[in-house]
């Protein structure tokens, strides 16, 4: 997300599962009018559901968002190395 960190519980990685599912669609099928939204919708989850972690705070983390600006390619990309969101 290009935001730092946030700590989330199991419930809103379920939630975010969900999304990531929705992302995942409009990138198979190249449908860029979904794309935008469906990513818009998992980053705001994210942050709604999150709790921010210190800027200084360095941890491990189980998934990584995209930026908010990323691209269909560029989000390809990472989810051909096993998807944004692991489950």
């Amino acid at each position: 997300m290009g935001e730092g960190q946030f700590r989330l519980d199991a419930a809103a990685v379920e939630e975010l599962n969900k999304l990531d599912v929705r992302l995942e669609a409009a990138i198979e099928s190249d449908d860029e009018a979904a794309f935008g939204p469906a990513l818009q919708a998992l980053l705001d989850r994210a942050r709604a559901m999150g709790a921010a972690l210190p800027a200084d705070a360095i941890e491990t983390s189980d998934l990584i968002l995209p930026r908010q600006d990323a691209t269909v390619d560029e989000v390809r990309q990472l989810l051909s190395d096993g998807g944004l969101i692991p489950g």
